[in-house]
C-alpha cells in the first residue's frame, strides 16, 4: 500500500515537472497572450513562492554563476540562456536584441534614454555599443529592479556609460535637462509600461528633448501591444515610422520594434 502511494506520488511528479518543463512552454510558444500569463504570471509567482527570491534575483545569479566581470557580452549570453533553457524573463530578448544592435549601430547615439531598465539587459546591450563619450540614462520605477540592474550593469563594466535613475517617468522628463544637462536625445528606447509609450512620447516632444533625427525604438508593440502609440507616430508627419517584425522575446508569438524617426516640425 505504501509503496503504491509512493509510486502514484512518484508518478505524479513526474507528470507534473513533464508539463512544467516542456509541455505547457511548448503549447504556449506561439500565442503571446497565453505565453505572457504563463510565464509572467503563474511561473514566476510560484518560483517566487518556492524559492523565495525574485526573477530579478535569479537572473543576476545566473549573470554571477556565468558570466565573467568586465565582458558584456559574456552577461547578454548568460542571460539570454538562462531565459531560454532555464526561466523565461520579459527583456528585449536575442532576436529582437540584434534589431536593437542594429539600430544603435546605425544611430551611433551620443545621448541615448532607456525607458525601462528591469534587470539592465537591453541597458548593456545599447552601452556595449556607445562610441566613446556616450552614455545610457536609463529610468527604473521598481526600486528592486533598478537594484539588480545596478548590480548587472556593474558585473559588466559599464558603470561609466550608464546613469540609473530610480522613478516614474512622466516625473523625470521635465527634469532631464536640468538635472542631466541633456539638450536633446538621440535615440530613445521605449520599454516600460505600454500605457506610458504615447504619454512619455509626447511629453519628450513637449520638453524639447526630441530634435530632428532622433530615433524612437519602441519594443512589444504587437505583444503586449501599444496601438494608441502605433497609430500616432505612423499617422504623425512628424515621424517616419517602420515596423520590425520579430518575435516575443524567446518565443516563435508575433511582437516586433517600431522604429520612429522624429524629422521635426
Amino acid at each position: 500500500m505504501l509503496l503504491s502511494l509512493l509510486s502514484g506520488l512518484i508518478m505524479g511528479a513526474a507528470v507534473l515537472f513533464v508539463l512544467y518543463r516542456w509541455v505547457i512552454p511548448t503549447a504556449v510558444q506561439y500565442h503571446g497572450g497565453l505565453a505572457l500569463l504563463w510565464h509572467d504570471v503563474i511561473v514566476e509567482r510560484a518560483l517566487d513562492t518556492l524559492t523565495r527570491t525574485s526573477r530579478p534575483q535569479r537572473i543576476l545569479k545566473a549573470v554571477q554563476r556565468k558570466a565573467t566581470v568586465g565582458d558584456p557580452q559574456s552577461v547578454i549570453t548568460a542571460i539570454d540562456h538562462f531565459c531560454r533553457h532555464r526561466e523565461w524573463a520579459m527583456n528585449v530578448g536575442d532576436e529582437k536584441g540584434s534589431i536593437l544592435d542594429s539600430v544603435v549601430n546605425e544611430v551611433s547615439p551620443v545621448t541615448v534614454l532607456e525607458l525601462g531598465t528591469y534587470c539592465g539587459y537591453s541597458t548593456v546591450r545599447i552601452a556595449r555599443l556607445l562610441p566613446p563619450g556616450a552614455c545610457v540614462i536609463t529610468l527604473e520605477f521598481n526600486p528592486d529592479y533598478a537594484a539588480i540592474a545596478r548590480q548587472v550593469i556593474k558585473w559588466s563594466g559599464l558603470e561609466d556609460k550608464v546613469q540609473l535613475v530610480e522613478g516614474a517617468s512622466g516625473d523625470w522628463i521635465p527634469w532631464m535637462k536640468e538635472h542631466f544637462g541633456v539638450q536633446a536625445f538621440d535615440l530613445v528606447f521605449l520599454d516600460h509600461w505600454k500605457e506610458r509609450y504615447l504619454p512619455d512620447t509626447k511629453l519628450l516632444e513637449e520638453c524639447g528633448l526630441i530634435q530632428k533625427g532622433t530615433v524612437l525604438l519602441a519594443d512589444n508593440v504587437i505583444c503586449p501591444g501599444t496601438p494608441d502609440y502605433l497609430e500616432y507616430v505612423r499617422n504623425s508627419p512628424h515621424y517616419n515610422s517602420q515596423y520590425y517584425r520579430s518575435h516575443l522575446e524567446y518565443t516563435k508569438a508575433e511582437d516586433g520594434l517600431e522604429k520612429s524617426v522624429f524629422l521635426g516640425y
